[in-house]
């Protein structure tokens, strides 16, 4: 059994990670978040001892070096732009860290983390949990054991709907969540670099408050993508079913199916770090450079290879007059 202790427990996702270290049968002995609305903690946790203080928090850890009870890992659930300060103080406690995505906002901060896993030996690890999402495994194989000079054409959406507090919140700032594309979208982009190869070409063509679109040639693939959190860009048939989110994958004109099974693969991803085959620093890589080199260029326009949900009308930011 191993001790956990988890920082943003009152997040979105932390609830996942509660249930993943208690599957794969460890402790959560620890957690931190500012906002104290964690009673889910209670269906997995409730012995955990709960800090609002950080300060609070690292000295409960410290204290728990010194006892049977040291926390062999952090997990990490806050919000983008402070993982990497989390994940430095995961390290310099003597624990391994486990990071949701994205796992840093820049390249250079990868590579500066590197250093400090060197110097006190241990890991950072990062939650990609569609590499191991069967469909997803299948879709590698498939690629891997195709015609060896093949391009596949590729078409990716991902529409998931969100209110106006998604811009009153640090989800809404550029400048700590990353944007759209690093945001919601970066488990995509490191999905089709692992599936199609690196990066050859990569344009940009609408980048907005509520959405983003370009164009990946990849060494296996042309991808178009759109990505978007405004409920209007839903399509129709959606809609009419009073639905919130779209996610669509096509190769070649065919949909490869993969919306089922993502509640578990959080439980999936423990498993695997624990076992030793965790997915670290070099791993994240490839698409946290693409997401900041999204996050940087200058949108196009529609010209070229864009994706058909690029043409829908754009929208103004909720808090423009």
């Amino acid at each position: 059994m191993k001790n956990f202790a988890l920082i943003g427990a009152a997040g979105y996702i932390a609830p996942r990670h509660m249930k993943a270290i208690k599957d794969t049968g460890n402790s959560l002995f620890a957690a931190y978040d500012k906002f104290d609305s964690v009673g889910v903690m209670d269906s997995h946790f409730p012995d955990a001892d709960f800090f609002t203080e950080f300060e609070r928090f690292d000295r409960h850890v410290e204290k728990l070096k010194r006892t049977d009870n040291k926390i062999d890992y952090v997990s990490i659930c806050s919000p983008n732009y402070l993982h990497d300060s989390h994940i430095r103080f995961g390290l310099r406690v003597g624990a391994d860290v486990i990071c949701e995505k994205p796992l840093v906002l820049n390249p250079w901060n990868i590579e500066a983390l590197k250093e400090v896993e060197k110097e006190h030996g241990k890991r950072v690890f990062n939650i990609l949990q569609l590499r191991l999402h069967p469909s997803i495994i299948a879709l590698k194989e498939r690629i891997q054991n195709g015609p060896k000079d093949k391009i596949y054409d590729i078409d990716l959406a991902y529409l998931t709907s969100r209110g106006h507090w998604y811009y009153t919140s640090w989800k809404g700032d550029v400048s700590k969540s990353g944007g759209i594309a690093t945001n919601i979208g970066v488990h995509f982009y490191d999905m089709l670099t692992w599936v199609f190869g690196p990066v050859k070409t990569n344009q940009v063509h609408i980048h907005t408050h509520d959405r983003a679109a370009g164009y990946l040639e990849l060494e296996k693939a042309r991808v178009r993508w759109f990505l978007s959190i405004n409920a209007d860009t839903l399509p129709d048939s959606v809609k009419a079913k009073g639905g919130r989110t779209y996610r669509s994958l096509t190769m070649e004109g065919e949909e490869i199916e993969f919306s089922d099974g993502f509640t578990e693969l959080h439980t999936h991803s423990y498993q695997h770090i624990l076992d030793g085959n965790g997915f670290g620093l070099d791993e994240a890589m490839n698409s946290i450079q693409l997401v900041h080199d999204i996050r940087h260029m200058k949108p196009l326009g529609l010209v070229g290879e864009y994706h058909p949900f690029a043409k829908l009308d754009l929208a103004k930011h909720p808090f423009d007059n």
